[in-house]
């Protein structure tokens, strides 16, 4: 049974739907595709997924004694976070409110598995 490293980012402020668009792209590959993807992806919410995939490698070579050749994105949930309250000024002395939001990130990574080949029957 192959273990499932974590890493969590918390109060990222940067909404869930903004961040869930660039953790559907590595969900499932190897670690080195994700590191790939990351580097290359024009959006904002690569950067901090950047860092927290560094950050859950180093968690399995230094806490498990994994190789990194050998992981891949088992998991990569976003959830909302608290979301910040704000008033924003219109016109005619009315106010409407800003909800600025914010994410929490749970990333996990396991051995790959290799699946062994059918024989085929002649």
């Amino acid at each position: 049974m192959s273990q499932v490293v974590t890493a969590k980012l918390s109060y990222l402020r940067m909404g869930p739907r903004k961040v869930r668009l660039v953790a559907d792209m590595i969900r499932g590959r190897k670690i080195s595709k994700a590191l790939e993807i990351l580097v290359l992806s024009k959006k904002a919410a690569a950067r901090p997924i950047l860092k927290l995939l560094n950050s859950a490698v180093a968690n399995a070579k230094h806490n498990n004694n994994l190789m990194a050749a050998d992981l891949c994105v088992k998991t990569i949930m976003v959830d909302g976070g608290p979301m910040l309250k704000r008033w924003m000024p219109k016109a005619h002395g009315r106010a409407t409110p800003v909800r600025e939001r914010t994410s929490h990130i749970t990333l996990g990574l396991s051995e790959l598995t290799v699946k062994p080949k059918k024989k085929l029957s002649k």
